[in-house]
């Protein structure tokens, strides 16, 4: 396509269930956009963002991505948070050959050759706070989760490994995505009767501080019984008080207070574009990495075509603020940094686990050993591979 500028969609939501996540992934999208773009671009010309607000609608993404594809004049996108909303924007892409960047941790058993997953697949985080958790808390875990499909089959990767160590699942429940307080009282109410360990939370959106509210107000310990989550970020916590946080655990590939030099001048830069209180999570920074990713292949590839920019995506480095990635050649996933954190007194997060080293994606988890996952032989790339 012959422009002035390099034209890509955005998909992120400002509105709806998920809009305070997906604007922290905005945010992180635009952060590396403006960068290039002071930097003087890619080839000489800007990156141009179409942005589009899907209001955390499945059947808006899947229009407004067909829109961008059809009239936008560009046939590479970037965004979703949802599984539902990847699941209905890919056969867009796929259709009218397109190229989407997701950069949401999610529950694997994917492949696409139109579509970069650039947050956590599950060996990246499921399996690292299994871990975590049952050598610290125990081994009877109760599930709670959004009722669409990404809580489902995470549920599944979880209890296959809660099962393997010889442990067992208490219960599991799901919440509607517009939640009633009458769901949380009768979900909090299952937990307290099963009296697990752990409870694993792959709940979403505004449902995530008032189940933690809830679950602090029937009188839980959080030292000794925390929640575990895959979805709970620093977007969370700042909605609600250190009281209700502290305790908790998360597992992701980024957090906020990671000190190192690259991380911090990432946290500093986002902060002092969008406010000193804008929480930077995981997946906004999975969103600021696949904008320099993709501008690397697009300076390779000295166009924008979708079958180019793929070819010289794979392989792919980028030193990110979580660490040197790497775009898997054979899965179009990520070789990402396994991390776990958990929030303490003051409502932040502090990592308690790190796995020191760049971890291959294992979307298909052909390779699910809770003991050995990080040993040689197990999907792990070495921190200078």
């Amino acid at each position: 396509m012959t422009s002035d500028t390099w034209r890509i969609g955005v998909l992120f939501s400002r509105s709806g269930v998920t809009a305070a996540t997906e604007i922290a992934m905005l945010n992180g999208t635009l952060l590396a956009i403006e960068e290039i773009n002071a930097a003087g671009g890619v080839l000489g010309r800007p990156l141009e963002p179409l942005l589009r607000d899907p209001l955390s609608s499945p059947r808006l993404y899947r229009d407004m991505a067909r829109q961008l594809l059809i009239e936008g004049r560009t046939r590479i996108l970037f965004g979703c948070y949802m599984s539902s909303t990847r699941k209905a924007v890919l056969p867009e892409v796929e259709a009218l050959r397109g190229l989407l960047f997701y950069p949401t941790l999610y529950e694997g058993f994917e492949y696409s050759d139109r579509c970069f997953y650039t947050g956590a697949a599950p060996n990246q985080n499921s399996l690292p706070l299994a871990s975590y958790m049952m050598e610290n808390f125990g081994s009877r875990f109760a599930f709670v989760g959004s009722n669409y499909v990404f809580p489902y089959e995470s549920n599944r990767v979880m209890a296959d490994l809660v099962t393997q160590a010889k442990g067992r699942v208490v219960d599991e429940v799901y919440l509607p995505l517009e939640d009633r307080p009458a769901d949380i009282e009768k979900a909090i109410a299952r937990i307290a009767k099963v009296k697990p360990d752990v409870v694993f939370s792959t709940l979403v959106g505004a449902t995530i501080p008032r189940f933690y509210e809830a679950y602090a107000a029937a009188g839980f310990d959080t030292m000794t019984h925390p929640i575990a989550s895959l979805t709970t970020s620093e977007v969370d916590l700042v909605a609600m008080p250190p009281s209700v946080s502290a305790g908790h655990i998360a597992s992701a590939t980024f957090f906020e207070c990671l000190k190192t030099p690259a991380a911090r001048r990432f946290v500093t830069a986002f902060k002092k574009r969008f406010g000193i209180h804008a929480p930077v999570t995981g997946c906004a920074e999975a969103a600021y990495n696949q904008i320099h990713l993709y501008a690397q292949a697009l300076k390779l590839a000295r166009t924008d075509e979708p079958e180019a920019i793929a070819a010289q995506m794979r392989g792919l480095e980028f030193d990110a603020p979580q660490g040197r990635i790497r775009v898997d050649p054979d899965n179009n996933h990520t070789e990402l940094w396994s991390r776990v954190a958990r929030v303490n007194n003051a409502g932040s997060f502090e990592i308690v686990w790190d796995a020191g080293v760049r971890v291959k994606p294992d979307p298909y988890f052909v390779a699910p050993s809770l003991d050995d996952w990080s040993l040689p032989g197990a999907p792990v790339a070495s921190s200078t591979a």
